[in-house]
């Protein structure tokens, strides 16, 4: 348990730095306060744990303490959007239109009501 926690904390932070480099790479100069920076780790993100599920599912091409290194540690500090994206593809791949629907609505709209509901209690402490 420890090994695999050492692995996925390593790859947090390398995914963690990543990110910021690469907000700090796209953003630099730019004028707009779109977060163009998040929006392409998000989506580089999505991509890059395809490439490692993918490789998993042939066998023998990654070992399952690479797969968690990789997907759930350097991905998951990258972006827990690729891991988003990854549940709500399987969930479509399978069928589960119902769960798809939950699982998109409740993140983005429950995401969003946390984010507010944050603000509000900051402000009414503070």
């Amino acid at each position: 348990m420890l090994r695999t926690i050492l692995l996925v904390g390593t790859g947090g932070f390398i995914g963690s730095v990543m990110r910021y480099l690469v907000q700090v790479f796209v953003e630099k100069g730019l004028s707009s306060t779109f977060p163009l920076g998040t929006l392409i780790a998000n989506i580089a993100g999505s991509f890059i744990i395809g490439i490692i599920f993918a490789l998993a599912e042939k066998g023998n091409l990654m070992s399952s303490e690479w797969r968690i290194f990789l997907a759930v540690g350097v991905c998951g500090g990258f972006t827990t959007f690729s891991s988003f994206a990854y549940n709500n593809f399987t969930m479509l791949k399978e069928g589960s239109f119902g769960q798809f629907f939950w699982n998109v609505g409740g993140n983005l709209f429950l995401g969003i009501l946390a984010v507010y509901l944050g603000i509000i209690l900051v402000r009414a402490i503070f």
